[in-house]
């Protein structure tokens, strides 16, 4: 089963995010801007839910 998550960034902090999350092991699903009230960098990341924990 898999788990994601949405983070919210700035286009020059978008790169070191991806890169943070990855070492976690989140990988990328897709990638939007949104301007709503203001403009912001949406990424969204899967990865496979650890087994044997409750989270």
């Amino acid at each position: 089963m898999k788990e994601y998550m949405i983070v919210e960034t700035s286009r020059k902090k978008a790169e070191q995010t991806m890169n943070d999350m990855a070492k976690q092991g989140w990988e990328v699903v897709c990638m939007t801007y949104w301007n709503a009230w203001k403009l912001c960098l949406l990424i969204t990341f899967s990865r496979e839910k650890e087994t044997g924990k409750n989270l």
